[in-house]
């Protein structure tokens, strides 16, 4: 059906998170969740951005650290390789909003990887502020790469964001009608 490899590259924190106004215990989270629904309609292949050091196990302490690596333009070491985009066009890029963009292992994960002549496709999860800033960072650190719209999925309507998913993969990456990329 299609011709082009896919990626989905995603930072997801499971355990405390916000949601609908409290703190719940995701055992999968939000991010993640949207980027294996993202696997299923595209066949792409699925890469999870972990640092080495985890994330602490209580929300706020959570909230707190990424201030902190945000304030101090912290590049958290990942754990593992890197993935391999030689034959990739599009990377599915999928993230929570934190403190106004990605996670700062995003940022390592965007600065160790070469983007150009790709599609970056930003998704990311929040509770109420959207993609934020992201879209603009991600640019700055992918140059020579092609800035997809990105598709902001609040965290506590993931589960339902099926049809949205498909909507926005639907004006990204599939043939139109007259077998052009959109």
């Amino acid at each position: 059906m299609r011709n082009e490899k896919f990626l989905i590259a995603f930072f997801s924190r499971r355990g405390d998170n916000y949601v609908n106004g409290k703190i719940v215990d995701l055992p999968v989270g939000n991010t993640e969740l949207a980027a294996r629904m993202i696997q299923e309609l595209t066949g792409g292949d699925l890469f999870q951005i972990k640092p080495v050091k985890e994330y602490p196990a209580g929300y706020n302490d959570t909230t707190e650290v990424a201030k902190q690596e945000l304030e101090r333009n912290a590049r958290p070491e990942l754990e593992g390789g890197l993935p391999d985009l030689g034959s990739c066009e599009v990377i599915f890029l999928g993230y929570p909003n934190w403190w106004g963009t990605m996670p700062m292992p995003v940022f390592t994960f965007l600065e160790r990887c070469n983007f150009a002549g790709k599609t970056v496709a930003p998704f990311c999860t929040h509770e109420g502020s959207g993609l934020g800033h992201s879209e603009r960072d991600i640019a700055r650190l992918c140059p020579g790469a092609t800035l997809a719209d990105g598709l902001a999925i609040q965290g506590a309507r993931v589960k339902a964001a099926r049809a949205d998913i498909e909507a926005w993969l639907s004006t990204l990456v599939f043939p139109d009608a007259r077998g052009k990329r959109r």
